[in-house]
């Protein structure tokens, strides 16, 4: 669903941006692809950016923003960490794409294997979606099944049998595809049913991040279920945990549930916005990972291993979780309040350093529209129905600046209603 155009008078000047985009879709088609295309958003986005630091960014027309996107989630320690860069540069300077991988490939896989708790053993790639298929790939490998079943609505990455889009998907893509419905016990009994013998995997995102509707954090009982599903059948339980991993608990997200999958798929965070993505593993699937071909003259690349070591060490030593759940839950505090005072009904879910807001009796997303050109006038970037993502650089400063700025957005929205 794209946005409608604003008719704002008081929008920014992205006379640079204007230009790029016409340039581009002169090369590229549409002139954008993909969740960063801005013509997804309303009018008034820019497209490209000049630079990144720590929580902020400047586009190509010289404005500024605190980034409550963090590039979609990759940036955990803020754009540009020093300690991230100069773990990079100094192993650039050694050899970055070489004919093999470098140690770090090994001490960063060592890293993982202690942190990760249900892992025995690793393999890098360098998007989600290559972690993603590469656990479905495995699953499959070790089982010698076909059937996937994965939650309804759920995004598991842009490969054909998973994107979102059908264009140029088959139905032979996605012919051993089961759905069921998240946090539904009966559902996910009942497509395990429909998978019968030929049941490869489950596969489940770390909680409820689908776009456009309020966020769930995974009950208890349904977390469970899956385990206990998969035990029973010999399916492989797959942890999705591009989107949530190193941000709700760096031993795997479901650890807090008591539940641990057999492989699980990281990308975004790991390497505080360089390239990588991991498949974990426990030894029950070890020989069919050794089995399967999946490879890019690209995976072994050292710069980002270096960068994810530096990243996984510093988030460790900062305690870096307890502090984004803290700038989180100070954002999710003062929007309440905000919203109290303004009499607006909005709707905060997720994890609180991941969080979404919507706005009550708002399906044509107006309210929100409104609301997010407003924060973007004031220096924030926010989105109007993606969860965003909080990083360490998001300080109780920041984030009170950030609440400067919905304070005044919201007294606006609140204005467009009466």
């Amino acid at each position: 669903m794209d946005a409608p155009p604003t008719d704002d008078d008081s929008a920014l000047d992205l006379t640079r941006d204007a230009a790029l985009r016409a340039r581009a879709r002169r090369v590229i088609p549409g002139g954008m692809w993909g969740h960063m295309n801005v013509a997804r958003l309303p009018a008034g986005y820019p497209q490209h950016f000049a630079r990144a630091s720590d929580c902020r960014l400047w586009d190509v027309d010289g404005n500024e923003y605190i980034d409550m996107m963090c590039s979609y989630g990759p940036i955990i320690l803020g754009h540009a960490d020093p300690d991230v860069e100069r773990a990079a540069a100094e192993q650039r300077r050694r050899g970055d794409v070489m004919t093999g991988p470098a140690e770090c490939q090994v001490e960063l896989a060592e890293r993982l294997v202690e942190t990760i708790a249900h892992a025995d053993w690793v393999l890098f790639a360098k998007n989600g979606g290559d972690a993603t298929t590469s656990c479905v790939t495995i699953a499959r490998a070790a089982t010698r099944r076909r059937k996937v079943l994965v939650a309804k609505g759920s995004y598991h990455g842009s490969m054909p049998w998973c994107s979102p889009s059908v264009a140029g998907v088959t139905t032979e893509d996605r012919a051993h595809i089961l759905t069921f419905e998240y946090n539904d016990v009966e559902s996910l009994e009942r497509a395990v049913e429909e998978a019968g013998a030929d049941l490869a995997a489950v596969l489940v995102t770390a909680f409820r991040h689908d776009v456009r509707r309020d966020q769930e954090a995974p009950a208890p009982a349904f977390a469970a279920a899956v385990r206990r599903l998969c035990d029973r059948t010999g399916a492989a339980l797959i942890l999705d945990d591009v989107r949530a991993g190193f941000r709700l608990d760096l031993r795997g997200s479901w650890e807090a549930l008591d539940v641990r999958p057999d492989l699980s798929a990281y990308s975004k965070a790991i390497a505080n916005g360089y390239p990588l993505a991991a498949i974990a593993g426990g030894d029950r699937f070890r020989e069919a990972a050794q089995q399967i071909y999946v490879t890019g003259s690209f995976w072994c690349s050292a710069t980002p291993m270096a960068a994810a070591i530096a990243t996984l060490d510093k988030l460790k030593a900062t305690n870096a979780i307890a502090a984004m759940e803290a700038s989180g839950q100070r954002l999710r505090d003062g929007l309440a309040e905000q919203a109290r005072r303004h009499n607006l009904s909005l709707r905060q879910t997720g994890p609180v350093q991941m969080p979404q807001i919507l706005f009550e009796d708002d399906k044509d997303f107006a309210l929100g529209y409104r609301f997010v050109l407003e924060a973007l006038k004031r220096g924030v970037y926010l989105h109007p129905w993606h969860n965003m993502f909080l990083s360490t650089a998001h300080d109780f400063a920041r984030i009170d600046r950030v609440l400067e700025a919905t304070e005044g957005a919201l007294r606006v929205v609140a204005r467009s209603r009466t």
